[in-house]
Order: structure tokens, then C-alpha cells, then sequence
């Protein structure tokens, strides 16, 4: 691997990563301000919503441009969601910090969160390229 072809990849997963955390972040926002649960609900989904949109982009990136192998495309996909709840877990810690008068420390967010969503991330993806590569020698 060049480094070109390392910066290509690199700079998919921290483009991802930042997609996640804005979309975490912004659409948290906004549901915290929501008149009703309804457009809480709605607010949330619509985080699920780009987060699957930039998981799924990712994958088809790492397939038809790069020509990763499942299991590379697994792990750069899961590297940037862990990424991504990473810096939501500082985030989490940052504002629980400056909202808490107690000063509880959200510490064990910052494993578990990457850890949560890395591992069905990764297995989410291998199927889905494995499935893609199936497709694709079928035709």
C-alpha cells in the first residue's frame, strides 16, 4: 500500500467519522429543543437516517472505487462509526462536565460507545460486501 493509497482510505473514514458526530450532535440538538415527542421521534430518525446514508456511501466507496476486500471495507467502515461515537462520547463527557454539578464523569462512554457500534458495524459491512461480491460474480 502507497501512501496515496493510504491517505485515500484514511481520508474516507475521518470524512465518515465527522459525518457521524455532526449528524449525532446536530439532530441531538434538535430533538432536545422539539415541541413534541413526535418531532423528537423524527429528529432521531433522521440521524439514523444520514448515518446509514454515509455507512452505505462508504461501502460502495470502498467497493467500486478503492476495490477493497470485504473484510478491508469492514474494518474502514467500523474504524470511522467508532471514530465517529468516539468523539461523541467526549462530547457526552464535555457536556456532562459543564451541566453536572456533581461532576460525573461519563469515562466508560468513551470505550463502550466505539466498542457498541464498531463490532456490529464491521459485521454489518462483511455481509453487505460479501453479498456484493456474490452479486457481482453471478453476473
Amino acid at each position: 500500500m502507497d501512501a496515496s493509497d493510504r491517505a485515500n482510505w484514511l481520508r474516507a473514514v475521518l470524512i465518515s467519522a465527522i459525518v457521524y458526530f455532526l449528524a449525532g450532535i446536530a439532530f441531538a440538538a434538535l430533538a432536545n429543543q422539539a415541541a413534541s415527542h413526535q418531532m423528537r421521534v423524527t429528529w432521531r430518525l433522521a440521524a439514523w437516517i444520514i448515518s446509514a446514508a454515509v455507512f452505505a456511501a462508504h461501502i460502495t466507496y470502498e467497493q467500486l472505487r478503492r476495490r477493497s476486500s470485504p473484510a478491508t471495507t469492514a474494518l474502514h467502515t467500523s474504524l470511522a462509526v467508532a471514530l465517529g461515537a468516539f468523539a461523541i462520547a467526549v462530547a457526552a463527557n464535555v457536556h456532562a462536565r459543564a451541566a453536572s454539578s456533581y461532576k460525573y464523569s461519563h469515562a466508560l462512554a468513551l470505550v463502550a460507545w466505539p466498542v457498541v457500534t464498531a463490532l456490529p458495524a464491521y459485521i454489518v459491512a462483511l455481509t453487505a460486501t460479501a453479498v456484493i461480491r456474490l452479486r457481482r460474480s453471478i453476473t
